[in-house]
C-alpha cells in the first residue's frame, strides 16, 4: 500500500511521531509533514499539481489520508488548484498566488508540476521535507520546504525559487507560506496594530470573502504599526482553553505581507512572505533565491497550548541561548538623559551593586566630538567617545564596573546616521535617501545603507572596535528608531527594487559576523518599541524591547499579548519612573518578563530600595521557572477586573502566579477564585506571598492545598484597592 523514503526514516523517525511517507495510490502520491499531535497533508493529482488535502489533528492509521479528499463537496474548483501547496499566478489561477514571476522571454505564465520529495532526520525529532516543483514549459524551479519539530507541535516553510533559463527571470511574488485550511467559512482573525508606545493592540474579526491583507512598507521597525505574528480561529473564536487555533508569523526583519483570503468553496487560504511592494527581485541565469521562513502551530486545545508549543520550540531551536540565564541591569536612560559625565556614571555603576542587579547598562549619548551627542539631533554614526563627557574612555567604566563586581553594557545604534555628524558629511553616498528629493526624518535621523558591503563592514566594525578595545564588555543593547524614507540605494544603481530585501539581507550578514566572532554576549533587540522582533532576529539577539511605554499597567496589556508568540525570557520588562503605581505594582510588572530598572536609585526611599533588593532576590531564585517554565493566562485583563498568570516549572514542583488589579474603579478586584493550571493534581503545595513590602502584611495566607483543589476551585489572590498586585509561590510540601 506505501512504501517509506528512507529505511532510516521508517525505523528512526516512528519513534519521535514525525515522518515522512509517500503513496502510490494510482496515479496520486501523498506527501506527509507530521508533528506528534497535527497533519499537514498534500496529494499530487493525475495533472502533477500539488495540493493540500488536509491540515489538522494527526490520524493514527497513516494510510487514510488518501480517502481525505473524496469528503469534500463543496462545490466546484474551476481551476483545480484552490488548495495549491504553492500557487502560480498566469496560468490558470483565478486566486491570489504565491509567486509569480516573468521569464526571461517575457511571458508571465507559470506552471508548477510536481517532480520530486524527499526527508531527512536532521537532528532528533526535526525533519526537513523538500519538495521539488518545476514549470512544465521553462526550466524555472520551486524547492518547497518544511521543517517539522515533532515535540514542540511547530512546523516551518520556505521556498527556493531557481532560475535555470537562459536569462535573467523576474521575480514579482515569492511567497514563503501557502496554507490551505478546510473549513465552512468559520475563521477568526487576531492580529495587532499599534505605533509607539501603543504596541500590540489586538483586533479579532470574522474572515468574510476576499481578500485581508496586513502587511508593512517600513522598511526598518517593521512592525511599529502591525507585527507580523497572528493567529486564526478555526470554527468560532478561541479561548485560552478551549478552540482550534493556528498560529503564524515570519522570521524576516523587514517589510511583510500576510494575506488571508476565504476562497468560493468557504476555505481558508494564508498567504505569507516577504512584502512584493517595491521589491521585484532580478534572478540571474542560475541563480536561486531563498525566502524566509514561515514559523506556524495548530492546537485544538485553545490559545494556551499554542503559546506553549511555541515557546518550547523558542527557547530549544530558534532564541539565542534559549535554554540558558539572562541579566538583570539597571540602565541610566531615565536616570541621566544624555546629561552625564564619568563622575556621574562611576556612581550609577555603585548603585548597580547597591541594588543587587547583574550589570550597568550605558545609554545613549557616549560619543561624538565634532558633533556631539548631547540630544537625539546629532552625532549619531560617529562612534568616537566623547572625550568632555567620558575622557578616560569606556575602559575605566569597565573597570569600575569590574570592582563593584558587576558588568557592563553599552547602547549602540549602528544602522543609523544624523545629518549632523562627520560620518554624513564624508560618506553620503551610505545614507539611504533620493539624490533629488528633500530629505526626510524619523527621530532626526537616516538609515545607513546595507545594502552596501562597505556600510556592512562599517556597522560590524562598530562593534568590534567595542569588544577589541574592551575585552570585558558584557552586553550590548542594539537600538533602530528609524524608517526608511525617500528609498534610493547609491550602491544598488538600476537595482532599486531590491533595496528593502538586501537591506535586511546586510543586517543578517552583519549580525552573522559579529556572533561568529563574539557568540556568547547577550544582545537586545531594541526599536524604539516592540517594531522589529521577530524569530530571524532572535536567533541572534538575547531579548528585545516590547515598548518604550513602561508604565506598568499599560505594560500588564502588552506583555500579555507579547506572552502568546514569545517566551519570558526575551521580553526585557524594567522598573521606570512612568506610571503612578508604587515600586511594588511596576516590579512586579516587570518580574513577568526578563527584569531591569531605569530609576534613579538615590531618589528611592529606603523602604523602596529594600523592597527591591528582595524582589531581585526573589526573582533571581525563581529565573528558571519564569524563563523555562510552561506559561498559563489565567485571567486576561481585557475581559476582566484583575489579571492573573502563571509559570509552572518543568517539573511541576515549582511555580508563580502573578496577579494584577487592572481596573480602578470602587471596590474591583479579585471578587472570586483563580483556577490554577498545570499543577500535578495529586501533590501538594505550599501556597505563599512574597515581594511582600516592608512594613506591610502579606495579604495572602500562606497554606497547604492539593493541584486538584488549585486546579478546580482555585484561590483569591486578595487582589484589591489595598493591594493591586499580589505575586504567590508554589512549592511542592515533600512526602
Amino acid at each position: 500500500m506505501f512504501k517509506t523514503l528512507s529505511i532510516l526514516l521508517k525505523g528512526r523517525i516512528a519513534s519521535f511521531a514525525m515522518f515522512f511517507v509517500f503513496f502510490q495510490v494510482s496515479a496520486q502520491e501523498i506527501i506527509t509533514v507530521e508533528t506528534a499531535e497535527n497533519a499537514l497533508v498534500f496529494e499530487v493529482n493525475e495533472s502533477k499539481e500539488l495540493n493540500t488535502v488536509y491540515f489538522g489533528e494527526k490520524l493514527k492509521q497513516a494510510d487514510e489520508y488518501r480517502q481525505i479528499s473524496s469528503q469534500y463537496k463543496q462545490g466546484t474548483d474551476y481551476t483545480g488548484i484552490y488548495a495549491s501547496a504553492y500557487t502560480p499566478a498566469g496560468s490558470k489561477n483565478l486566486l491570489e498566488p504565491a509567486i509569480e514571476v516573468t521569464h526571461a522571454d517575457g511571458n508571465m505564465s507559470l506552471s508548477l508540476e510536481y517532480v520530486s520529495s524527499e526527508a531527512q532526520e536532521i537532528s532528533p525529532g526535526v525533519v526537513q521535507t523538500e519538495i521539488l516543483l518545476r514549470d512544465n514549459v521553462y526550466p524555472l524551479e520551486v524547492r518547497l520546504f518544511f521543517k517539522s519539530y515533532s515535540k514542540e507541535n511547530v512546523v516551518e516553510t520556505w521556498s527556493v525559487i531557481e532560475n535555470r533559463e537562459s536569462g535573467d527571470v523576474r521575480l514579482h511574488k515569492f511567497a514563503s507560506a501557502n496554507l490551505y485550511v478546510r473549513g465552512n467559512n468559520d475563521f477568526w482573525l487576531t492580529h495587532y496594530s499599534g505605533d509607539w508606545a501603543m504596541e500590540m493592540k489586538p483586533e479579532t474579526s470574522k474572515l468574510s470573502h476576499g481578500i485581508k491583507v496586513h502587511d508593512s512598507k517600513l522598511g526598518t521597525r517593521a512592525n511599529l504599526f502591525q507585527p507580523s505574528v497572528f493567529t486564526v480561529s478555526l470554527g468560532g473564536p478561541a479561548s485560552e482553553e478551549h478552540g482550534s487555533v493556528l498560529m503564524g508569523g515570519l522570521e524576516w526583519s523587514g517589510n511583510f505581507r500576510n494575506e488571508f483570503e476565504v476562497d468560493p468553496l468557504n476555505n481558508l487560504r494564508i498567504i505569507s512572505g516577504i512584502n512584493n511592494y517595491a521589491s521585484e527581485y532580478t534572478l540571474k541565469k542560475g541563480e536561486a533565491f531563498t525566502t524566509p521562513k514561515f514559523w506556524f502551530t495548530l492546537s485544538d486545545k485553545g490559545k494556551g497550548d499554542a503559546s506553549r508549543n511555541i515557546h518550547r520550540w523558542a527557547r530549544n531551536h530558534k532564541v539565542l541561548d534559549g535554554k540558558g540565564s539572562r541579566l538583570t541591569l539597571l540602565n541610566n536612560w531615565e536616570a541621566t538623559y544624555f546629561d552625564f559625565d564619568e563622575k556621574k556614571l562611576k556612581k550609577l555603576i555603585g548603585d548597580t551593586r547597591k541594588l543587587g542587579v547583574d550589570l550597568f547598562l550605558l545609554d545613549d549619548g557616549w560619543f561624538g566630538n565634532t558633533y556631539p551627542r548631547n540630544n537625539d539631533d546629532a552625532g549619531l554614526g560617529d562612534w568616537d567617545i566623547n572625550r568632555k563627557k567620558l575622557p578616560n574612555g569606556i575602559g575605566t567604566l569597565v573597570e569600575t564596573a569590574r570592582k563593584n563586581q558587576v558588568k557592563f553594557g553599552i547602547w549602540i545604534e549602528p544602522e543609523m546616521v544624523n545629518p549632523d555628524s562627520e560620518l554624513y558629511h564624508k560618506h553620503p553616498e551610505w545614507v539611504i535617501k533620493q539624490p533629488e528629493r528633500e530629505e526626510h526624518y524619523f527621530r532626526n535621523q537616516l538609515v545607513l545603507d546595507l545594502s552596501n558591503p562597505e556600510v556592512q563592514d562599517f556597522v560590524y566594525g562598530v562593534v568590534d572596535k567595542l569588544f577589541t578595545e574592551n575585552p570585558d564588555l558584557a552586553y550590548i543593547k542594539w537600538d533602530c528608531n528609524a524608517v526608511i524614507y525617500n528609498a534610493y540605494s547609491d550602491y544598488l544603481g538600476a537595482n532599486q527594487s531590491e533595496l528593502y530585501i538586501r537591506y535586511v539581507q546586510g543586517l543578517y550578514d552583519v549580525l552573522e559576523r559579529i556572533r561568529k566572532k563574539y557568540p556568547e554576549v547577550p544582545m537586545m533587540l531594541c526599536s524604539g518599541g516592540g517594531g522589529r522582533v521577530d524569530y530571524a532576529a532572535l536567533e541572534y539577539f538575547t531579548e528585545f524591547w516590547p515598548s518604550d511605554n513602561t508604565d506598568p499597567l499599560e505594560r500588564v496589556y502588552m506583555q500579555w499579548e507579547y506572552s502568546v508568540f514569545y517566551p519570558s525570557l526575551t521580553m526585557a520588562a524594567h522598573v521606570t519612573d512612568w506610571g503612578d503605581q508604587s515600586i511594588k505594582f511596576k516590579t512586579d510588572v516587570a518580574m513577568m518578563g526578563k527584569l531591569g530598572f531605569d530609576v534613579v536609585i538615590d531618589e528611592l526611599e529606603d523602604s523602596e530600595l529594600e523592597f527591591c533588593r528582595q524582589a531581585i532576590a526573589n526573582y533571581n531564585e525563581l529565573e528558571d521557572v519564569i524563563w523555562q517554565g510552561d506559561l498559563y493566562r489565567l485571567r486576561s485583563p481585557w475581559e476582566n477586573n484583575t489579571a492573573s498568570l502563571m509559570y509552572v516549572g518543568e517539573h511541576q514542583d515549582e511555580a508563580v502566579v502573578f496577579n494584577y488589579r487592572v481596573n480602578y474603579r470602587y471596590e474591583q478586584g479579585s471578587h472570586i477564585p483563580v483556577k490554577l493550571k498545570g499543577l500535578r493534581p495529586d501533590a501538594r503545595y505550599t501556597v505563599e506571598e512574597i515581594n511582600i513590602y516592608p512594613g506591610e502584611q502579606a495579604v495572602f495566607e500562606s497554606r497547604n492545598y492539593t493541584g486538584d483543589y488549585l486546579m478546580k476551585v482555585g484561590i483569591n489572590p486578595n487582589v484589591k484597592k489595598d493591594n493591586p498586585s499580589v505575586v504567590l509561590r508554589l512549592k511542592t510540601v515533600p512526602k
